[in-house]
């Protein structure tokens, strides 16, 4: 797996390749970029598909000791990635954690060009629904961590509300929790980082400020919302359509936060239709097949 080295640390990352149009997949908490791996694989002959891992608990590699992982850090780590490749144009595609969303409010969005909000962390919604806040409970309890990190890997605890059932309707099996699970057990480092970001959320005042700055991003945004998912509020999604000025809003049935994994076929075509209708140079960057 290829990696690059940002202020922060090593970042691995899966790219694709090729010269299509760049999309960069972000992930949540306690995942990997596997989280798209039944997303890219339907994009990938057309498009140049990117899924860092970023330091939220499935990370190989441990930061540095003194790095920023708050939201803040980890908000700018983003853009210190799309720097580190020389990415420009970039559709950015954030699901679950947040901090994708607030790149705007840090003045580090010049590298995008199109936003993709599916199920994210919005307003005050930090941390978010039960499982989210059993998650911050477990950074901030010593040994909490990897007690979380080990109950993930039962099968009907992992599935259950308090944890992934309230992301994905579908359930995460044992190969994928055991990947990104293993990271976490077996280094301490690792757990570390985790507790920096879970330990010290943002003030509301704060998450609610940087959302509402998406009012000046001039990109195109597609925002994908799941209203049969508890974790994100319904009405949130509505609600970031209307604050974008150059917005689309779809809702996908029959899926909990993580539409790309309950449903990646509707998913993919929302995705594909967007970036088909905004961006006009799309087709001359597709490769010949």
């Amino acid at each position: 797996m290829p990696t690059t080295d940002v202020p922060a640390g090593t970042i691995e990352y899966d790219d694709t390749g090729g010269s299509g149009p760049v999309i960069v997949f972000l992930h949540g908490l306690f995942m990997s970029g596997t989280t798209w791996r039944e997303v890219v694989p339907r994009l990938r002959d057309d498009y140049r598909c990117i899924t860092p891992t970023l330091p939220l608990g499935s990370h190989r590699i441990a930061m540095k000791p003194d790095a920023d992982l708050t939201m803040h850090g980890q908000t700018h780590l983003v853009a210190d990635f799309l720097e580190a490749l020389d990415l420009r144009d970039v559709t950015l595609v954030s699901i679950d954690w947040g901090g994708g969303l607030f790149l705007t409010a840090e003045g580090r969005d010049d590298r995008v060009a199109r936003l993709v909000i599916c199920p994210s962390e919005a307003y005050d919604n930090f941390p978010p629904g039960l499982s989210g806040k059993v998650a911050m409970l477990a950074c901030r309890l010593p040994g909490g961590v990897g007690l979380g990190l080990r109950q993930l890997r039962v099968s009907w605890l992992r599935n259950s509300p308090l944890m992934f059932g309230a992301l994905v309707k579908k359930g995460v099996n044992d190969e994928v929790a055991h990947d990104w699970t293993a990271p976490g057990l077996a280094s301490a480092d690792v757990r570390r980082d985790v507790r920096k970001y879970g330990g010290h959320p943002p003030p509301k005042a704060e998450l609610i400020a940087a959302t509402e700055r998406l009012a000046d991003f001039a990109g195109p945004t597609l925002v994908v919302w799941a209203p049969e998912g508890k974790m994100m509020p319904p009405e949130h999604g509505p609600r970031l359509a209307e604050l974008i000025p150059d917005s689309r809003y779809v809702e996908i049935a029959d899926a909990h936060t993580m539409v790309n994994e309950d449903q990646p076929d509707e998913f993919t075509r929302h995705l594909r239709e967007f970036l088909r209708d905004t961006d006009p140079h799309a087709e001359e960057r597709i490769p010949a097949r």
